[in-house]
């Protein structure tokens, strides 16, 4: 089967601890990036989508893959723009994680900008992705974050970035 966002492969790794060699699955997939984008400096841009892999709606901070040749701060600007119709004023990096360091190569990159309440455009969906918009109170988010309410772990290390350099 063709996989639209990785290409698997095996590679032969050598274990650090007892130096045995073994065949590995490795899953090569972009870069990403994820935004925590602050409306008004009062609430923090969400999207609702289903993910397929849990077949679950989750709640999670706007974000995507990096296009070839794009630096992860404009992958940021244009991933908020295609999904929420908002515009950064300014992209803030606030860290960057292992997207999944068992079995893949990539990282996502976490970011922070300041928004007007104003959606500037309209949004630009991908084929398969049916997006709500949802702004919540960074004190509600702050809650939900630390009572276990985000499931995706992208969105959890990025508010914890968030939440830690706020002073919280």
């Amino acid at each position: 089967p063709v996989l639209r966002l990785f290409k698997a492969r095996i590679d032969l790794m050598e274990n650090p601890r007892n130096g045995l060699t073994a065949p590995r699955v490795v899953l090569n997939s972009k870069d990403a990036v994820n935004v925590v984008a602050v409306v008004d400096g009062t609430q923090i841009v969400f999207v609702r989508q289903f993910r397929f892999g849990t077949q679950t709606f989750t709640l999670e901070i706007p974000g995507g893959l990096i296009d070839e040749g794009e630096n992860p701060k404009d992958a940021g600007v244009r991933e908020l723009r295609e999904e929420t119709g908002y515009t950064a004023s300014d992209m803030f990096p606030l860290g960057k994680i292992a997207s999944n360091p068992v079995y893949m190569d990539a990282y996502v990159f976490h970011y922070q900008t300041t928004c007007s309440a104003l959606q500037i455009r309209e949004t630009e969906f991908d084929e398969g992705e049916d997006i709500e918009i949802v702004l919540l109170p960074i004190e509600r988010v702050k809650e939900m974050l630390y009572s276990g309410s985000f499931e995706h772990p992208h969105t959890i290390s990025a508010l914890m970035y968030y939440f830690h350099g706020m002073g919280f």
